[in-house]
């Protein structure tokens, strides 16, 4: 069992100073941070967490993302994952399993219940059985109704300060903005008094005061929480908003980064290997500002460039763009590296792209996603102009053109190309549920709705994805060129997360990049053009295909996964 030293009341310290020179009051945050983290040692601590190898990858799913009448949701995914996929899965991230009244499940009532709608602690914990499980705190802010903000507003003493107020010299001026709705809401106490709270997201996601030590503290009981849980990863949704002072964007402040970096040192000390995994879609030298110095922050940061560029390059015809970004690629050594991924619960973030690809391009993949049925969203600049901001599409839609829409194959074939991208590149793999199992966008749902987001959020019924695995031609191709490369994937340890990585110059129609070192190297090769690619070169096997390859006409959507024999 892990216990309480002085080395790590020593290592938060220099951290505690960057969220107050106050001596007092960050002696009070110290002492409340190590009682959370001693509550948590004498409930028993946390199970041994796997490290990650070429054999991780990750699903993202919402826990009824897969139902059955009359059973558990959190028990049908478990279910149905082990009959479909089994271990090319090793490990599941959960969007929010908590009670919740808006934005599907992130506005969050409760921090340690689990959804009755979904299941209890005990179907986590048979998730868990064979795979890790990644749980999603919403650290920044939490629903109206939750009773924390309750408290706050009856104004028992328990919850005071949990919630902000800004005074009214504090200048909110300089402060980033997610949303359109105002940056403060109206809100009415039990004696009808009205109160204003900072409500980055909107009126029902109220953001928490983490400068606060009693909420600082409430915040790190709910993590370890989690972990006792048994999760493995924690994701830490909007984290970037967490910290806010007069005159500031209120966005990455030094006082974020500590915090972060404080629950950092915390796993560290009494639940090594349990991994964090920040989540700020925002262009990239901000995003991986949350590796700190690579060993005292996150773990993992998400890859948002990666959706954006996979799909230019097959909208394109071109690799150019994908290629010189990853060449460029910072080297993050063996202790962080990158989540992964192409489709996700939200839509494609473009703010990421900026930089990379051109306002031209850009607009280009928001009209793809108009042609197949989505919704793109544009943010204002200070110039007075539009740029892109989200594309709200299926993502298997949104490779391929109308005439191709409606043709299974080729469908199938192009989801196997992105998917080789992801299954190659530098860090861990992510696939959302809707592109493993090949799903189609759910215009209608989106439409009924009102909320754009919705076209990728559809709920499938268990008994008939599994049948449609079999006599749906597009379920079908899809999970099964998927389900190889992952079985073959699992098998090169070229394909570790921190396996060295080069990105070859092949020419503009193919991406190609080489993983690994000496003979345990694979080069994967993915034809993204409509045209054959010619590659040079010598015998070597495919490891996907087990034949001898030499010189080759790469057809589109080719792939090839190259090791010499």
């Amino acid at each position: 069992m892990p216990t309480i030293n002085g080395d790590l009341s020593k290592n938060l310290e220099p951290l505690i100073a960057v969220l107050t020179d106050d001596t007092a009051q960050a002696a009070n945050i110290r002492e409340r941070l190590l009682a959370a983290t001693a509550r948590f040692v004498a409930q028993g601590g946390a199970p041994a967490s796997a490290s990650m190898t070429e054999r991780t990858a990750y699903l993202i799913t919402y826990g009824d993302s897969i139902r059955r009448p009359d059973q558990a949701p959190l028990a049908t995914l478990r279910h149905t994952l082990d009959a479909t996929v089994g271990p090319l899965i090793s490990d599941v991230h959960l969007l929010p399993i908590f009670p919740w009244t808006s934005d599907d499940g992130f506005a969050v009532t409760d921090y340690h219940q689990v959804d009755p709608a979904l299941g209890d602690w005990d179907d986590v914990t048979a998730l868990a059985q064979n795979r890790g499980i990644a749980l999603d705190f919403v650290a920044n802010h939490m629903s109206s109704e939750a009773g924390w903000f309750r408290g706050w507003l009856e104004r028992d003493p328990e919850y005071a300060d949990f919630f902000v107020t800004p005074a009214d010299d504090f200048d909110t001026s300089q402060v980033v903005r997610p949303r359109t709705s105002p940056l403060t809401h109206r809100y009415e106490r039990p004696d009808g008094s009205i109160v204003r709270a900072w409500s980055t997201f909107g009126r029902d996601q109220v953001d928490v005061n983490a400068a606060n030590p009693a909420t600082l503290e409430a915040l790190t009981d709910v993590l370890l929480a989690y972990v006792a849980q048994g999760a493995t990863t924690i994701r830490l949704d909007a984290i970037g908003y967490l910290w806010k002072e007069s005159g500031t964007s209120c966005i990455h402040l030094p006082g974020t980064h500590a915090i972060v970096k404080i629950w950092r040192a915390i796993l560290d000390h009494v639940a090594p290997g349990v991994k964090l995994l920040t989540e700020t879609n925002v262009p990239h030298p901000d995003n991986i500002s949350y590796f700190g110095d690579l060993t005292d922050e996150a773990h993992m940061v998400y890859q948002f460039a990666l959706p954006p560029l996979v799909l230019h390059s097959f909208l394109s015809g071109s690799a150019s763009r994908l290629s010189e970004w990853s060449r460029h690629l910072e080297d993050l050594g063996e202790h962080a590296t990158w989540f992964n991924f192409l489709a996700s619960h939200d839509g494609v973030g473009m703010r990421p792209s900026r930089g990379i690809l051109t306002a031209e391009e850009q607009e280009a993949l928001a009209d793809r996603a108009h042609s197949s049925g989505g919704r793109a969203s544009y943010a204002a600049e200070p110039d007075g102009s539009q740029s892109v901001y989200e594309l709200n599409v299926n993502y298997l839609d949104a490779l391929v053109d109308d005439n191709e829409r409606q043709d299974d194959a080729v469908v199938a074939s192009r989801a196997r190309a992105a998917h080789a991208i992801l299954l190659a590149q530098i860090g861990v793999p992510a696939i959302y549920v809707h592109s493993l199992f090949g799903s189609r966008a759910d215009i209608a749902g989106m439409v009924e709705s009102g909320v754009n987001r919705r076209i990728n959020r559809e709920k499938l019924d268990a008994d008939a994805l599994v049948s449609g695995l079999e006599h749906d031609a597009r379920r079908r191709g899809v999970f099964e060129a998927l389900s190889h490369m992952l079985t073959v994937r699992r098998r090169h340890a070229a394909f570790a997360p921190t396996s060295p990585q080069e990105v070859l110059d092949w020419g503009s129609q193919v991406y190609a990049i080489r993983r690994g070192s000496g003979a345990e190297a694979v080069t994967v090769v993915v034809n993204v053009s409509r045209t054959p690619a010619r590659i040079e070169g010598r015998d070597r096997i495919d490891v996907l295909t087990g034949d001898s390859v030499g010189s080759i006409d790469l057809q589109p959507d080719g792939v090839v996964w190259l090791k010499e024999g």
